[in-house]
């Protein structure tokens, strides 16, 4: 590895699924806790409070499973109780399933960095509610894009969603794309989105689900072939059904860089009592 690529600069990122807050981490809780998704409970705010611990340390954090504010969540949005705490300036939503006040499913997420831009795409699904949250930053003279996604649960489901996404993003630089996939590297439909969309996957994948018996690599970090993997890992807290994952990152030497690019903005935390809606 070349001095040049040691100097750039690195990105942490952190990608996780954090169930609502619920704070699964037995296997008995999947049956015991499951009203937890759909009531409100005292122990979700301690949750998040723990998870906010974990995510100080990352510049960008995805978030799968993040209520907006609803019933269930006490009317806390989740994704913003976790950027106040865990100290992001930035952060941005996208929900994916609105029920009303029973519930509000959400991509989100956090950044040490300014949004410059945000878009919404839904995802092709049999039930709607598969969606990416795209933002857009510049980084040290690096423009970056950061996709957020949760993709199906059936692989036929997931298939159709990886087309979308590959086509979405085909030849583009400086993405980074993450989320839960609940799927492996090694299954097809991961093949197919890696080959089609010429993005890459870390040297090694580390299992996240369960948390409590991490056996499947189903959330994942990918990134364009001008960024390349410092390092990859799970974080063995179980804070969720999940464990996080995170992953270390930098644009390769080849890249544009501009030194006299400040460092990344910092604001405060831009919380919204409205989201806009999805397109």
């Amino acid at each position: 590895m070349s001095s040049a690529a040691i100097d750039l600069p690195e990105i942490t990122v952190v990608s996780f699924n954090i169930q609502v807050g619920i704070g699964s981490h037995r296997a008995r809780h999947m049956l015991l806790h499951g009203w937890r998704y759909v009531m409100p409970h005292g122990q979700s705010l301690k949750n998040l409070e723990r998870i906010a611990a974990m995510l100080r340390g990352a510049d960008i954090a995805g978030l799968n499973e993040a209520d907006a504010g609803s019933f269930r969540s006490q009317y806390v949005n989740q994704a913003g109780f976790l950027a106040e705490k865990a100290g992001f300036p930035y952060w941005e939503q996208q929900r994916t399933r609105d029920f009303g006040d029973l519930a509000q499913h959400s991509n989100s997420m956090l950044s040490r960095w300014a949004i410059r831009s945000v878009d919404r795409h839904f995802l092709p699904s049999f039930m709607k509610g598969r969606g990416i949250l795209e933002t857009r930053h510049e980084l040290y003279g690096h423009p970056l894009t950061v996709c957020i996604t949760h993709l199906g649960l059936s692989r036929h489901a997931r298939f159709t969603q990886v087309r979308d996404l590959a086509k979405r993003l085909q030849g583009r630089r400086g993405v980074i794309l993450m989320g839960d996939f609940n799927c492996t590297v090694r299954s097809p439909e991961m093949r197919l989105l890696l080959s089609e969309s010429g993005l890459q996957a870390p040297p090694w994948s580390p299992p996240t689900f369960p948390s409590w018996a991490p056996r499947l690599a189903f959330d994942h970090i990918l990134c364009s072939p001008d960024l390349e993997f410092v390092s990859m890992e799970s974080i063995p807290e179980p804070l969720s059904d999940h464990l996080a994952v995170r992953a270390r990152l930098r644009f390769r030497p080849t890249a544009p860089a501009d030194a006299d690019c400040p460092a990344p903005e910092t604001a405060p935390a831009q919380r919204k009592d409205r989201l806009p809606d999805n397109p």
